[in-house]
């Protein structure tokens, strides 16, 4: 494996709110309004667009953490076998994260949420100790 499979994975996770965002809007009925979003957004009653914008805020909370662990292990040399793996664990759980989100899964929304967050600690903490 190389690094670039967690570059790879770095853009996917990047672009996933726009996709969680996308099912808020499509799931809320009426007409939306672009030129106060947000207003619009926090007026939204439908539930599962309620949960699908959660699940995108989520992910633009996630993602610089992300984003940083992969840098962090490139650039301290940990091995791209265990970045790639590591990144593709944190992909899937991200959009196993939205899914169980627009779900309403919350026990297995929280649970792929730990596995992100635990896999992005990894990448973090296996580049601490490599150049510690």
């Amino acid at each position: 494996m190389s690094y670039s499979i967690a570059y790879w994975c770095v853009l996917i996770v990047a672009l996933l709110p726009y996709l969680w965002t996308t099912v808020a809007k499509a799931s809320a009925g009426g007409r939306y309004d672009n030129h106060n979003p947000r207003a619009w957004q926090a007026q939204q009653a439908n539930p599962r667009s309620q949960r699908a914008h959660a699940a995108q805020l989520n992910g633009f909370e996630a993602f610089p953490l992300f984003a940083a662990g992969v840098l962090m292990a490139h650039s301290a040399g940990v091995g791209a076998a265990t970045v790639a793996t590591l990144a593709l664990l944190i992909l899937v759980s991200r959009i196993a994260h939205g899914v169980a989100y627009i779900a309403n899964l919350a026990s297995l929304r929280s649970g792929v949420w730990f596995v992100g967050l635990g896999c992005t600690l990894a990448l973090m903490v296996l580049a601490a100790l490599r150049v510690g």
